[in-house]
């Protein structure tokens, strides 16, 4: 079997506090992400909605419109940083999420995540395809759909030197469809920028990476906005890393921070050939998700 990660790479995870101040978000990243590629890192990740508050009520106000592609710098100024960012840094950059707007239906809004090489060329864009509508009474409610459109598609991107990763937002990982799909088409790594609460967060960040890992025998990433206690919503933080057997390489608290990983090569063929779960699947008994879908790749 070839190796799903070609050779080693660092990840990087930059955990912000976002507020209402765009041009200061966008710095505050831009910062971080030179930061985090002067120690060498090759892939940097941003957390979700790392460009403005996380909110439903703030989505309308800070969203930009990325159709036609690319767009203007007036239609997405952060399309725009992103793409200076990743050719400055020289790293693919996974630009967490932003709040999308329609360019045809300017009342229609998606969570959408933009992808780009070194040479800060876009490489994938992937709009949250599961929406974040729950109510734990007495807890939290929270209606994404109230504002939000959700994509349709899974999100498999190819950084030619490394292998191919996964990329979905937040509550899409609660859905192991989506990972068990990426990582049947070779992806070695599940990112996830994500805003998790202090509820939900406290009962399943951790748990849902370590099963997404476990689930599949491949690295996942989560990234997390920094805690924010006087903001509308308080994320959970702690950005991690974990490996195909599911262990925590690191893990950040609820600060600000950068988490920086070396992702092995060979790792995962090790994994598997422990608990060889892919060559035991009963497709027999059950079919394989992998072979449906709708996919960006």
């Amino acid at each position: 079997m070839s190796q799903l990660l070609k050779k080693s790479l660092k990840l990087a995870l930059v955990q912000l506090a976002s507020g209402a101040d765009k041009t200061a978000n966008l710095h505050n990243a831009r910062s971080k992400v030179l930061e985090a590629a002067k120690q060498g890192a090759n892939l940097v990740v941003l957390p979700e909605c790392f460009n403005s508050p996380y909110g439903t009520k703030y989505f309308d106000k800070y969203a930009e419109t990325l159709q036609p592609s690319p767009p203007t710098a007036d239609a997405s100024p952060t399309f725009h940083e992103l793409s200076k960012l990743a050719k400055e840094a020289n790293v693919y950059l996974v630009g967490g999420s932003i709040p999308e707007r329609d360019a045809a239906d300017t009342k229609k809004l998606y969570n959408t995540s933009l992808t780009f090489s070194p040479s800060g060329d876009l490489i994938a864009t992937h709009r949250k395809v599961h929406l974040f509508d729950i109510d734990i009474p007495g807890k939290i409610k929270f209606v994404e759909s109230e504002v939000l459109s959700p994509g349709n598609k899974i999100t498999i991107v190819d950084l030619p030197e490394y292998g191919k990763i996964g990329i979905a937002i937040c509550y899409d990982i609660r859905f192991p469809e989506l990972a068990t799909i990426a990582a049947r088409k070779g992806a070695f790594l599940l990112l996830y920028p994500g805003a998790f609460n202090l509820t939900t967060g406290a009962l399943h960040w951790e748990l849902l990476a370590r099963a997404r890992a476990t689930d599949n025998q491949v690295y996942v990433g989560l990234c997390s906005p920094a805690r924010d206690m006087k903001a509308d919503y308080n994320a959970w933080g702690h950005s991690m890393v974990v490996d195909p057997n599911a262990h925590v390489l690191q893990q950040l608290d609820e600060n600000e921070g950068v988490v920086i990983q070396e992702l092995e090569a060979g790792k995962i063929e090790e994994t598997r050939k422990g608990i060889p779960l892919y060559t035991q699947r009963r497709f027999d008994v059950y079919p394989d998700v992998s072979e449906g879908g709708r996919f960006k790749e």
